[in-house]
């Protein structure tokens, strides 16, 4: 997975990546004939014509030119600046697709708006269909952070108690690296997220995925687990949906199972990883607002059974 603002997969992305083609290839042009002037300079034979007053009018000319070539290069690099910047920055697409997308320390949720009954959340996880303009709705619950997809947009900050928007589009599938970009704490280079790009048809399987509630458990080890969850410190934090856990301190996971990372991008999704988690989350990310857990073995066990079920 690259993470470069150089490898654009979208519109957004791609403004500036030919932002910042313009500066490169204009700064070396100039960085160039600046070194060379300074070489001709020291290397160059004093003349008997240098005290000449046409000698002195000619450099006078050259001295005028060169200051209006690079008042014209400051124009041309503000005019560039402010194009890619209505690419980027203009206003959404009527047709855009609105998702919100709240900042915490250090996780990301991302809600999909429709009827109460149709609201999906999925932590650390944004999936976007291929083609389609995307505005993001973001704010944040605690500190500053900052929104950033190298590959589709640039940075747009997340401020406490106000929203602000950006847009973004994915033209290529595929699964694009995010992070918060504004130092936000202890546990900052580890606030990740994936977007996910994938076809329309894909998207709308997904989504319709994520409005169903948790599965009920199926055996005696799935409602053991079922059980651990719900009389213990978890339900306290963690919504599952069609259970009777509802809070919303933590991430929602009633679809756990199906996501890639867990903790915002530190671990990949295994029983192996959710156990080191859940037995002492502070080993993994310190910092983070999960205490740990002391659950016997053989109760772990049933949990992470039950939670393998939610898909």
């Amino acid at each position: 997975m690259i993470q470069s603002p150089l490898s654009p997969a979208g519109p957004q992305a791609a403004a500036i990546a030919s932002l910042s083609t313009v500066f490169f290839t204009i700064c070396a042009v100039v960085y160039v004939l600046t070194i060379g002037a300074l070489l001709w300079a020291i290397f160059r034979r004093r003349q008997a014509t240098d005290d000449a007053p046409q000698t002195t009018r000619r450099l006078g000319v050259v001295v005028a030119a060169a200051g209006v070539v690079t008042a014209l290069t400051l124009v041309a690099l503000t005019v560039s600046d402010a194009a890619a910047q209505r690419r980027v920055n203009g206003p959404p697409s009527p047709d855009a697709m609105l998702i919100e997308a709240i900042g915490h320390q250090w996780w990301w949720d991302f809600t999909y708006q429709g009827s109460p009954l149709e609201l999906v959340s999925s932590p650390n996880e944004l999936h976007i269909p291929v083609g389609v303009p995307i505005t993001i709705k973001a704010t944040s619950r605690d500190v500053i952070h900052s929104f950033w997809v190298p590959n589709l947009t640039g940075k747009r900050d997340l401020i406490p108690g106000m929203t602000t928007h950006l847009s973004l589009q994915a033209d290529e599938p595929g699964t694009y690296r995010g992070q918060c970009a504004e130092f936000c704490g202890h546990q900052h280079a580890h606030m990740a997220f994936l977007v996910v790009a994938e076809p329309m048809e894909q998207f709308q399987q997904w989504i319709q995925r994520q409005r169903s509630g948790a599965p009920q458990p199926s055996n005696d080890e799935q409602k053991r687990g079922h059980d651990v969850f719900m009389t213990g410190p978890c339900v306290m934090c963690h919504t599952i949906r069609a259970t009777s856990a509802g809070a919303r301190f933590g991430p929602d996971l009633t679809h756990v199972a199906s996501r890639r990372t867990i903790a915002a991008g530190t671990l990949t999704t295994s029983r192996e990883h959710l156990a080191d988690w859940i037995r002492d989350s502070q080993a993994v990310k310190p910092g983070n607002r999960m205490p740990p857990n002391v659950v016997r073995p053989e109760n772990l066990d049933a949990l992470l059974t039950y939670l393998e079920t939610l898909q």
